[in-house]
């Protein structure tokens, strides 16, 4: 198996339901919209860190991010914490950094999808039945 494949063979066995939390804020914060998508940043971002702060997510990241360089077998250069650089919320949705000896790894989960229209971007909440929206990456 892939190292990519372990993260995120990972995150789905061990942490399912913090996956399920993610989506549940996410749609919170686009119920909030008034339409299927929104245009301004500002409902996006702010309302989605403060969703995954109540909901405990942002505490619960840091160690979720251990844990995926573990099941790689590699060590973190640091602890992580629930803030920059480890742990931001971005327009698409919570992303994990961890700087590996000779890579990064990079995690998002993407609940939200950025299209770019003539007047600019456009945001849209990112689901459907069979969509993974975990993306691993490494750098």
């Amino acid at each position: 198996m892939s190292d990519t494949e372990l993260v995120r063979d990972y995150l789905h066995r061990d942490h399912a339901d913090l996956l399920a939390t993610v989506e549940q804020c996410a749609d919170a914060v686009a119920a909030g919209w008034g339409g299927e998508t929104t245009s301004d940043r500002s409902a996006v971002v702010p309302p989605l860190e403060a969703a995954l702060r109540r909901s405990g997510v942002t505490d619960r990241l840091p160690a979720v991010l251990a844990g995926a360089v573990s099941a790689i077998g590699g060590q973190l250069q640091a602890r992580p914490v629930a803030g920059p650089p480890y742990v931001v919320v971005t327009s698409v949705g919570p992303v994990l950094r961890a700087t590996l000896a000779d890579r990064r790894l990079v995690v998002t989960f993407g609940v939200f999808t950025v299209r770019r229209e003539g007047d600019g971007p456009r945001y849209a909440r990112r689901s459907a039945p069979d969509a993974d929206l975990v993306d691993v990456a490494f750098r």
